[in-house]
Order: structure tokens, then sequence, then C-alpha cells
């Protein structure tokens, strides 16, 4: 090294700009082993298994919680708000001494103030910081249960890799005990494309572990834990069994040819059926098809964005397909050649149509764009109206909800009101 550095110098023009620190500089890139590199694979996969483990150990079990619990109520601070024991900041230390090495990280000043709220005394909920303990050790056991899945070993989870951690967790999920084992790849395939749907925007097929950590869609899936979960909540679960036999089958129902894809005009009887064509047209030049046919798992996302429309993402989706010019804005051209289908489906059903003018007009005023002659996606999710103006434009019975809102309104008052009385 020295030779190299010296030799190396003398060809720069001498050694004026040489920092000796240069030499002591860590070593930070760690080149990933090849795929012929067998032996050194092995040993990487080996070395984050033993890490993984190491981290795993550190993390506090159910008898160590117990134990915390029953240190937390032996030191509570009287007197008690309700049924809610409290604790003050001289027994919060007193417990973190008694309580074991894992738990020195939950008992700091910053983690008090954390929780502390309009307590006159100064003292926080016992509870809120159990459960504040509970909910991280979890969230890095989960980080760990993932981590394992993780193939290339750098933070991110592939499609295959996050079907293979579901695959495994069905067992593990009571409220899925029903399923048929035939059912499995459909189900892991309906509970994987939300993931990449709302986490990889830009289509990498890969997705950050931190991400799957911070959104909530992880609750919604081992929520299905839960023996006793009510039907209500299964139905707004899109991990439960009756929302993905629900999407599976309605995909089947569509499928009149039953040769497993979806053509245009099978697409066309989505829903209520009122899609435009137009729409439909785009759906199908902008999505991957098949000989111009569409696999579940594309029909997955269309029924994502659809379904979620208030949602980033799915605004994104669609924006994607009103943007009929490829230039990230929607202008008056745009607008009036997907209103146009929805003008002539007015037709076809005997009603007048409406003057685009006066659609036009509403839109902008909805949205309120920056630019007064163009819409931006942005603009479009800032504006909280995405949901209603895409409904507008493609769909001719989400267009009858929005000019027919008043009526509706005022006919849904008056059933509370004949309810109220009754």
């Amino acid at each position: 090294m020295e030779l190299f550095t010296k030799y190396y110098m003398e060809w720069k023009g001498g050694r004026k700009s040489f920092n000796i620190s240069y030499l002591n500089i860590p070593r930070f890139y760690y080149r990933l082993p090849a795929e012929d590199e067998v032996l050194l694979q092995k040993l990487r996969e080996e070395s984050r298994a033993v890490f993984l483990q190491r981290k795993s150990r550190e993390l506090l079990d159910n008898e160590e919680l117990q134990n915390l619990w029953f240190l937390l109520d032996k030191h509570q601070t009287l007197p008690m708000i309700g049924e809610e024991a409290m604790i003050n900041y001289e027994n919060f230390l007193k417990v973190g001494e008694k309580a074991g090495p894992k738990c020195k990280q939950f008992f700091t000043a910053k983690v008090f103030a954390k929780l502390l709220h309009n307590d006159p005394y100064g003292r926080i909920s016992i509870m809120q910081f159990f459960n504040y303990v509970m909910r991280k050790v979890w969230l890095h056991q989960t980080r760990i249960g993932l981590s394992l899945y993780d193939v290339a070993g750098q933070g991110y989870l592939r499609e295959s890799d996050l079907e293979n951690y579901i695959l495994e967790l069905i067992p593990t999920l009571p409220q899925l005990d029903g399923l048929e084992k035939s059912f499995y790849s459909f189900y892991v395939c309906t509970a994987v494309r939300k993931f990449f749907f709302f986490l990889d925007p830009l289509r990498t097929g890969k997705i950050k572990i931190q991400d799957i950590l911070a959104c909530s869609f992880l609750d919604d899936l081992l929520e299905l834990r839960d023996e006793e979960l009510s039907k209500e909540s299964q139905e707004t679960n899109w991990f439960s069994a009756p929302s993905a036999l629900r999407v599976y089958g309605q995909y089947l129902n569509l499928d009149k040819d039953h040769n497993g894809m979806l053509s245009k005009e099978e697409l066309s009887r989505y829903g209520t059926g009122t899609l435009t064509n137009i729409f439909l047209d785009r759906v199908f030049q902008e999505c991957l098809t098949y000989d111009g046919e569409m696999d579940y798992k594309t029909y997955l996302d269309f029924v994502l964005a659809l379904e979620n429309r208030k949602e980033p993402a799915a605004l994104q989706y669609i924006f994607k397909l009103l943007d009929i010019e490829n230039k990230g804005n929607l202008n008056v051209f745009s607008l009036n050649y997907f209103f146009r289908a929805i003008q002539e489906q007015m037709k076809i059903h005997g009603q007048e149509p409406v003057s685009f003018q006066d659609v036009k007009d509403e839109i902008f005023d909805m949205v309120k764009p920056k630019d007064p002659y163009k819409i931006s996606l942005q603009d479009l999710i800032n504006s909280s109206q995405g949901d209603t103006v895409t409904s507008i434009l493609i769909d001719l019975n989400g267009f009858w909800t929005y000019e027919n809102r008043e009526v509706l309104v005022a006919s849904e008052n008056d059933n509370a009101t004949d309810i109220d009385d009754t």
C-alpha cells in the first residue's frame, strides 16, 4: 500500500495534496458474491442467519415481558385515574434499574416525555408505556422475521421473497383455516399485490422492509390471527379469506370464455359495467397484457386502483391512463377526450348529455391546479378530490353519482330522519 501510494502520488505530480488520513479511511464497500461464488454466498447467508439470531435473543421474551408488567404494577404512583394505573419519573427509573439490561433502551427521559400528557402530577400511564414496549418488540421481531426472507440481504424484499413469507405465514392465521390448499397460490398473489401496488410505485420489483413495517398492511394481515374477528372487519380487510375469495370470484365471473384471462369486452362488465370504452382501451394499451388479454396479477392492480381512488398510488395508476399525450399533465383536450365517452353513454341511456364546458370548469374549480390550463398528478393528490375527478371522467355511474350528489344527500338525510322518528 505504501509503494502504491508513493508511485500514485508521483504520477499525480507530487505529494503536496496527499493527506495521511487517506490511509486510515475504513473500508465501506463490500462486493456481493457472484452467482458462481457458491462458498462466499453460503458464508454470507450463514453469517446473516447468525446475526439475526443474535438480534432475536436481544429481544424481550414473554416471561421477561410479564416480569416487566409485574414491576410496573408494583411501582405505580397513586392516585389512579379511573382504572388507569400511573407511574412517575422517579419510580419509572427504579423499574428501569430492576428490569434488566434488555429493557434499558425503553427507560429513557425521551420515552417518558413522549408518553407524558396532561397528568397534573407529571406521570405517564403504565398501560400506554407497556403497549409502547410491546409494539417496539413486535416491530423488531417482525423485522427479523422479514429479514430472514431477504435473500439479497440488502434490506428489501422481492416479489418472490414476500410470496414465500406470506405462504409460510398462512398456517399461523386462524382466519385462513378454511382456505383450500389449491387456493393458496391465488391468495398469496392477491396479498402480495397490495404490498407492491402501494409500496412500489416505480415498479422496481422490490420494496424496503422498513416501508413494509411503516405501513398498516402487515397489521391488517396479522389481524387474521384473531379467531373472533368480526364479519365487518373481515369484509373491509383485503387480506381476509372472504375478501380474497370475492376478488378472485369476480375475476372468474368476468372470464366468460374460461381461458384464465380477461379481454377488454369481459373487463367492461366490471363493477356496475359503466366504465367507458375509451378508458378500457387505455387500460389495455398501458397495462401488461398477453395477446391483448389481462392476467390475474394485472387485474389485481386494476381493482386496487379503482377501489382506492383516494390513495396517491391509485391516482398515479389512473392518471397515467388519462395522460394520453404522456406529458405529465391533463389539459382541456385530455379531459374532453375522456368526457366525450361519458356523453355518448348518456345518449345511449336516453339522458340529455351535460355540457363539457360546465364539467371542465367544475373540475378545475375542484382541483385548483398551480397552472390554470393543466392539471398535474400532484395537483390531483393535493386537492383531495382525485377520486371524484377520475370517477367523472371514466365511469358513467361515477359521473351520475357526482351530478346527483345533492339529491342523494337529501335522500340520505330523509332516511336518517325516518329512522330517528321510528
